[in-house]
């Protein structure tokens, strides 16, 4: 009898333990699961985090470069022409109401401005309108960029000058104009300097070697 109970008792430990731990086995089969799928959530949302980062910046690199491509295409010869013609018609105006004062200095500046129009707009049209086929085996047309280069540089000294004798006017309303003006001419300056990079940056087969010889 006693035997019996025991061998019960034992029968029935035995099925206790076989269900604890097919219990603990199932435990873990499902926490493993859950952390699997954790991790592959994470790493889910990583990556779409990561794809979102690089269709942003894939964004923000678009639109630069359709800035820089707006600011290359507002320019040419031609509109270059009528801004610095604009830009010195205002300039006499300011310096015609300025005699005595910072007014033949203004003059000067829109002078020389007025002088290098007609140069600086042909050099425009020349690295526009080069042939493609030329490009492509010899480059952009160097001579005419570094002489534009030579030319902003003078268009910036003369802005420098502009900034000076801005700050020397007390008449409100002329200080507001030769501001205006000197941002109209940055603004242009700009431009240029992305048409430059532009052409710089154009692929060419020869071109280094035309651009070696082009600084002797």
């Amino acid at each position: 009898m006693f035997k019996n109970k025991y061998n019960l008792l034992l029968v029935l430990v035995l099925v206790i333990a076989i269900v604890l731990y097919f219990s603990f086995i199932l435990k873990s089969v499902n926490a493993k699961s859950s952390n699997s799928e954790d991790g592959n959530w994470g790493q889910n949302k990583i990556a779409s985090q990561s794809n979102n980062d690089n269709d942003e910046e894939a964004s923000e690199s678009e639109d630069n470069e359709d800035e820089e491509a707006s600011k290359s295409e507002n320019i040419n010869g031609e509109l270059h022409r009528s801004v610095v013609a604009n830009f010195v018609q205002s300039l006499l105006r300011v310096a015609s109401r300025q005699e005595g004062g910072i007014g033949e200095q203004v003059r000067v500046v829109a002078q020389e401005q007025n002088q290098n129009k007609e140069k600086t707009a042909d050099q425009i049209e020349s690295i526009e309108k080069r042939n493609k086929i030329k490009t492509f085996l010899i480059g952009t047309n160097y001579k005419n960029v570094g002489a534009l280069r030579s030319e902003m540089v003078q268009t910036r000294n003369r802005l420098e000058k502009l900034n000076r004798l801005m700050g020397q006017t007390t008449d409100a309303a002329d200080k507001t104009e030769l501001q205006n003006q000197i941002q109209t001419l940055e603004d242009e300056q700009a431009k240029i300097e992305t048409l430059l990079k532009k052409a710089e940056g154009k692929f060419s087969l020869f071109g280094w070697l035309v651009k070696l010889f082009s600084r002797d």
